[in-house]
């Protein structure tokens, strides 16, 4: 056990407006992953000018566990603002950046973040997956999309709702609209290189559908 290798540690950030019907089973998912190379020092989760219940429900995760802190912006000024808040109080170099209406498969941040193990790495991506997506068409989709890694890596790859990256600059300009495609560029500008994690599973969950899929989850942990 003396030579086992130091673990990955990251700074995990939620963007959140007006998600209380998901932003709960998103950080029970956040504390549940399984986790071998990678450790999740924190989840900072930015609430923004949110005026439903989502800031009560963190404040009731800030008791569970010590590593949930939450920052409030009181009025919403966007992704960027929110991201460059996370980044202003993020302690690790390496950030997973998550948006609050997607939920991460258990061993999402441990596929995510393993890569960065390889110090030419400076972002990964996850593989969006929507939430009614039958379990049967997920294998095949990862087929596909392994298949297809190649091509969509000469392109931009769509990294946006769940990505990690290098601290490797403190802030984004106020005025990006692609957020996840500027911290590429930087990435790349470092000289480091952009990978797709096809295994790396984020569900992405619109207002009708998670719901169910909460439904869905308490019936398999009530079975």
């Amino acid at each position: 056990m003396g030579h086992e290798k130091s673990r990955l540690r990251c700074s995990v950030g939620v963007t959140a407006y007006n998600e209380e019907a998901n932003i709960g089973p998103l950080l029970d998912a956040l504390l549940d992953q399984h986790l071998r190379e990678v450790e999740i020092t924190e989840i900072i989760v930015v609430a923004s000018g949110c005026t439903d219940n989502t800031v009560p429900i963190v404040q009731s995760y800030l008791e569970k566990d010590p590593r949930i802190k939450l920052l409030v912006q009181p009025r919403r000024e966007g992704k960027t603002a929110a991201i460059n808040l996370f980044l202003a109080h993020a302690r690790e170099d390496i950030c997973v950046l998550e948006s609050g209406d997607t939920l991460p498969h258990e061993d999402a941040v441990e596929h995510l973040v393993r890569m960065f193990a390889d110090p030419t790495v400076g972002m990964t991506g996850a593989h969006k997956v929507p939430v009614n997506t039958p379990d049967h068409l997920v294998g095949l989709f990862t087929h596909i999309r392994l298949r297809l890694e190649h091509q969509l890596c000469l392109e931009i790859p769509r990294l946006g709702e769940m990505i990690a990256f290098r601290k490797v600059f403190d802030r984004l300009p106020p005025d990006v609209a692609m957020d996840e495609a500027f911290v590429e560029a930087l990435v790349i500008k470092r000289g480091m290189q952009v990978r797709y994690a096809p295994d790396a599973v984020v569900y992405n969950t619109g207002p009708t559908t998670v719901r169910d899929f909460i439904r869905q989850r308490r019936r398999n942990h009530a079975g």
